[in-house]
């Protein structure tokens, strides 16, 4: 059973992430971005999401490190769907075979 505190932290940075996408796109709509804005623009979800992978590197347990070196390995290779999946996937194994 989940915590209800970290379903609410979830949520929280679920709905932070699409709002940073959709609001931008929403008040910018009628204007033209430099090339800087639409990086800042396109760089703010990732922003929210590391903030989920960060206390991982504060870990003591061996499973989230070896996550957390697959997902910066793959970060350094692919694009974002697939770096959080196979990060995703990875420490779910790693868990369950380092118990």
């Amino acid at each position: 059973m989940i915590d209800p505190l970290n379903l609410v932290a979830i949520l929280l940075m679920a709905a932070v992430t699409y709002f940073t996408r959709v609001g931008g796109y929403v008040l910018l709509r009628n204007r033209t971005l430099s090339a800087r804005a639409t990086a800042v623009m396109e760089a703010a979800p990732g922003c929210v999401l590391i903030s989920v992978i960060a206390p991982a590197f504060v870990s003591d347990r061996p499973a989230d490190l070896l996550g957390l070196a697959v997902t910066v390995l793959c970060a350094t290779r692919l694009s974002m769907l697939p770096t959080v999946l196979l990060g995703i996937a990875s420490t779910g194994a790693a868990r369950y075979l380092l118990g």
